[in-house]
Parts: structure tokens; C-alpha cells; sequence
């Protein structure tokens, strides 16, 4: 994705000639040359354009970000923020910065690719290196892409109360739609672990109920994640024979990572980074280091417990015994079991984080293929006999679980089980796709299992670009906070004919990122041992994953 093999194959067609031209007169002007002039030879240029993007989504968040107007709030009736939020000149403007950012944002991520050698030993430097430039700016944004924060601090206040937050919504504590919470949890279950309920009721409470501080200290936790997952991801990559920097520049720097990690602050960084971690010194042989790690993730988010069987295998010196994967099995499992079940009757919430994970995003529309399916078949139910819809629905949701529980066994069982990090991305990979409801960021959970383990190319490198790229607009759109005495959907409007325009600009008229939407290349993923392969040329590997040359690079 170096320069050199994204400048020959530029489409050269009678748009793209007038985008070039025009992209020279623009390089002729100061201000705009700094931007988009010139042949932009430079990685400081890409680095500069990202950090303009990440300031403009900044300026942009301000006035249709998520702001609560709660009388503890300190921004809520700022002067200077009043006019943003408040005229319908203020929101529009907003609106388009925020939307213009975002796909410069992007543009600037693809450009990285093209101007950088990701297999390069600067390659990992440089990606932290934008990591923080681009990343500074957006700290001090208002929630953006999703408002779930406030239900964080919802439930650490329903915790502190006394309620079980696995067995009543935010609605039972006063204000809680004011302080932000979406209203579809108000009267649904957390979905979320024991650890993580207990750090948000211990945010509730140190931020005295403000809520941008406990903005703040949420957005400071999704970076601890963000960091773990800086230090762990190269590690992984280098040990079992991908490109650090390739990997670096696909999980951390795209743009549905930055938007989700640090502006909505979610607590998926800190699972994802809590998980990888615990790969890293299971792969080590540090095994009880591994455990608590991956059981933290769990507590975090209970997903993670799909990666933890596979996880702990890294630390065999061989995957051909069951005796041996038993073992692990047994041990890790008795060790995330006392603690989860533990630290759920010391919170007296019991077992409950474990049945609420099962029934996770069931208060979302059902969005999924399987969500949709579900009501398809619910209501063809429905319209030839006297069955209700949404009972026949929960059953093809069950039916939809218990199929992916299966198919994790039987991977778990393998007789030629080949790495189990990659293992571990299959896998979560099923779940994902059997889940009733996908939200935008599960993609996140699965790009570095498999970023650490292969570097791709081709077609499927494509699809994943076009897939977070189409994510992160959608949601961007979706979830732009309008005044009730405003135009929502004309604000919406403006929004998805920016984002579409400047999209096409992207993907069809821009000399260089055009050249990234292409199907003409075939899907082939990279290891150090086996060279570049096709797809399905990759077989599971008859030695053992933990070859003494990969426990070497890990020990070092």
C-alpha cells in the first residue's frame, strides 16, 4: 500500500484529470496549498490534513454533540457554545464540519497507506506518531457517534443506589433521560460486566454527578484501552510474523476506531486491550498474568469470553494434545469462574452480568441478518397461524446462538488446531454474525485477531475500508444532536449530501485514494512463513503455532 504501488494504478479518467488540475491551482494559494496542494510527496503532509480533520470534527462536535442540560452541567448554557447549538446557522455549520472532517479524517487515514511503507521498521513510530496528533484533538470533543457514555454513568449511579443494574433499567434512578441516557435502556438490563459497573459507579460518584467530568474520566479509561492496545498489537504482530505498522494503521487509525475509541468513549478499547494483553503474556507462558487479563476483559464486556478458550492455548508449547488443551481449559476456566462469580455476589448482582450478556442488544432494533430474519419469520408466523411474531422471533435468535455455540466447539476441538489468536477472530467472528443486533463497532473487536496474525490485500482489504467508511458516516448522521425546535431531518439532510458528495469525491474522483476502492486485485493475506497466498490456500499448519522462534520474539 506504499506509494509505489498505489500511484501506477490511478484511474486516469476525464474527472480525475479535472480533480488534478484543480488540486494544482488550489496548491498555488498558501492556505489551501498547505491543505490539499502540490503532490503532497510528504508524510507530514498526511499528518497535517489529519490533524486539521481531527480539529474540525473538534469545532464540529461542539455543536451537534451530545450535551446534557442537567443543572450540575458546566457547558450547557456557555456563551460561546449557546450559538453553535442553538441557531440553526450554528447547527448547520457544525454539522458540516463535523461531516467534512470525518471524511478527511479518512482520506487522510488511506493516505497514510499510500505514502508510508507499513513494512518498514519506521512504520510503527510513524502510526503512533498520528495516533497522538490526530487523536489530541478529538479528547475535547462532546460525545459523538453514540451517547452510550450517559448510560455508563447511569448505571454506575443505579449501582451506587443499590439496584441491580442487571435487573433494572436506568429508569429507576430520577433524571435519568436528562442526564443523557438513550432511552432504550431505561428499561433493559446492563450489558456490560461486573468490573466495569463497579469503575462506573466509582465515576458516578468522584465526579459528584457532573456529567462532563464523568465524561472525561470514561474518555481517560477508553484511552488506558487505546494505550494497551498501542503496546500490545505490535508485540502480537512481530511474534507471530505480520507487519506491526500494517496492523497499527487497521485497528487503531481508522476512522471508526478514533471516532468510537475517544469521542464516544467507549469501554471497547479497554476489553479489546485487556484481551490482547492477555494474549501477549499468554503467549509468553505467563499464565495466571493471561487469566486475569482476559477475565478483566470479560468483566469488562462479557464477549470476551468467547476469546478466552483460544486465548489460553497460547501458552502450550504444542496444540496436538487434548490432554494439554483440557488442562488449560480447566484451570483458566476455574480461575475466571471464582473471580466473575465471585465479584458479582460481592456487588450482589449475582450471576446476573452472565444472562443479561446473553440477551445483550436485545432492547436494539433487531438489524442483523439474524434480527431480520427473526422478524421475517415471526411475522410469517404470525400471517398463517395464531403464533406471535416476536416469540417466534426469540426463537430464531436462540436457535441463531445456539448454532454459533456449536461452531465454536467444534473449532475448540480441532485436531489441527492452528493458531489460536486467528482461532479466537473466527470465532468471534461467528458469534458476531449470528448475533440478532451488530452495532458498527463489533467490527473493532475482530481487526486486530486478525491484524496480528496476517497482513491482507486485494479485494478483502477493500470491502473492510468500504465497510467502516459507510459505518462510521451512517452512524455520524444518525447521531447528530439537533435542538427539538430545529429541522431535524433537514439537519440530517445536509449532513448525508455532504457525506455523499465528498464520498464520491473519495472513492471515484480522487487521483489517489481511487485507487484504494479497487476490486481488480485478488484477496491474499501475508505471514512471514508462508509468503503471500490466496484466501483459501492457507491451510491450519501441521507444527505446532508456538515454534521456538515465535516464543523467542515474545520473550524478548
Amino acid at each position: 500500500m506504499s506509494e509505489r504501488h498505489g500511484e501506477h494504478g490511478l484511474q486516469r479518467n476525464v474527472l480525475t484529470r479535472y480533480a488534478e488540475t484543480a488540486r494544482r491551482a488550489l496548491g498555488r494559494w498558501p492556505v489551501t496549498g498547505w491543505l490539499i496542494g502540490g503532490a503532497e510527496g510528504e508524510v507530514s503532509h498526511t499528518l497535517r490534513q489529519g490533524l486539521l480533520a481531527a480539529l474540525l470534527i473538534m469545532v464540529g462536535s461542539w455543536g451537534v454533540g451530545w450535551l446534557v442540560t442537567t443543572p450540575g452541567s458546566v457547558l450547557a448554557f456557555n456563551e460561546v457554545l449557546l450559538p453553535l447549538r442553538t441557531t440553526e446557522v450554528g447547527v448547520i455549520t457544525s454539522t458540516v464540519l463535523l461531516i467534512v472532517g470525518t471524511l478527511l479524517l479518512l482520506r487522510s487515514w488511506l493516505r497514510l497507506a499510500q505514502r508510508t511503507d507499513l513494512t518498514g521498521d519506521d512504520a510503527v513510530g510513524l502510526m503512533r506518531r498520528a495516533l497522538f496528533t490526530w487523536g489530541a484533538p478529538l479528547l475535547l470533543c462532546f460525545p459523538i457517534f453514540s451517547r452510550d457514555v450517559f448510560s455508563y454513568l447511569a448505571q454506575g449511579r443505579l449501582l451506587h443506589t443499590g439496584l441491580n443494574p442487571y435487573e433494572h433499567g436506568v429508569s429507576e434512578v430520577p433524571g435519568w433521560f436528562m442526564e443523557g441516557a438513550d432511552a432504550l435502556w431505561a428499561e433493559s438490563p446492563s450489558p456490560y460486566g461486573p468490573l466495569f459497573l463497579v469503575i462506573a459507579q466509582m465515576i458516578w460518584f468522584s465526579t459528584g454527578g457532573i456529567p462532563e467530568l464523568g465524561v472525561a474520566a470514561f474518555r481517560l479509561l477508553a484511552v488506558a484501552g487505546v494505550l494497551l492496545m498501542l503496546w500490545s498489537i505490535p508485540r502480537l504482530a512481530e511474534a507471530f510474523g505480520s507487519r506491526p505498522g500494517w496492523a497499527l494503521w487497521l485497528c487503531l487509525l481508522n476512522p471508526l476506531s478514533l471516532m468510537v475509541f475517544i469521542p464516544a468513549a467507549h469501554n471497547d478499547p479497554l476489553m479489546i486491550g485487556l484481551m490482547l494483553a492477555g494474549a501477549w503474556y499468554a503467549l509468553r507462558r505467563r499464565r495466571l498474568a493471561a487469566i486475569l487479563l482476559v477475565t478483566a476483559a470479560v468483566a469488562v464486556k462479557p464477549i470476551a469470553l468467547v476469546a478466552l478458550p483460544f486465548v489460553v492455548l497460547l501458552s502450550l508449547p504444542h496444540t496436538a494434545s487434548y490432554a494439554l488443551r483440557f488442562r488449560e481449559w480447566l484451570v483458566a476456566g476455574s480461575i475466571a469462574a471464582a473471580l466473575l462469580i465471585g465479584g458479582g455476589l460481592w456487588l450482589g448482582v449475582g450471576l446476573g452480568w452472565f444472562t443479561a450478556a446473553l440477551s445483550a442488544g436485545s432492547a436494539v432494533l433487531q438489524g442483523a441478518p439474524v434480527g431480520l430474519l427473526g422478524m421475517a419469520v415471526g411475522e410469517l408466523a404470525a400471517m398463517l397461524g395464531q403464533a406471535d411474531a416476536e416469540a417466534v422471533a426469540v426463537v430464531v435468535y436462540d436457535a441463531a446462538r445456539v448454532f454459533s455455540a456449536v461452531v465454536l466447539a467444534l473449532m475448540l476441538l480441532r485436531p489441527r488446531l492452528g493458531n489460536p489468536v486467528l482461532w479466537a477472530a473466527y470465532g468471534l467472528t461467528v458469534v458476531v454474525l449470528c448475533s440478532s443486533v451488530i452495532q458498527p463497532w463489533y467490527v473493532l473487536w475482530l481487526l486486530p485477531l486478525y491484524a496480528v496474525v496476517h497482513m491482507y490485500r486485494g479485494r478483502v482489504v477493500t470491502f473492510v475500508v468500504l465497510l467502516l467508511t459507510v459505518m462510521v458516516l451512517a452512524s455520524m448522521v444518525g447521531q447528530l444532536w439537533v435542538a427539538q425546535w430545529m429541522d431535524e431531518w433537514l439537519i440530517r439532510g445536509i449532513a448525508a449530501a455532504v457525506a455523499m458528495l465528498y464520498l464520491v469525491y473519495i472513492t471515484l474522483l480522487d487521483p489517489a485514494t481511487s485507487a484504494m476502492f479497487t476490486v481488480r486485485e485478488r484477496s491474499q493475506r501475508w505471514n512471514a512463513v508462508d509468503g503471500w497466498l490466496r484466501l483459501r490456500e492457507l491451510s491450519t499448519p501441521d507444527t505446532s503455532w508456538a515454534a521456538s522462534d515465535v516464543y523467542t520474539k515474545a520473550a524478548r
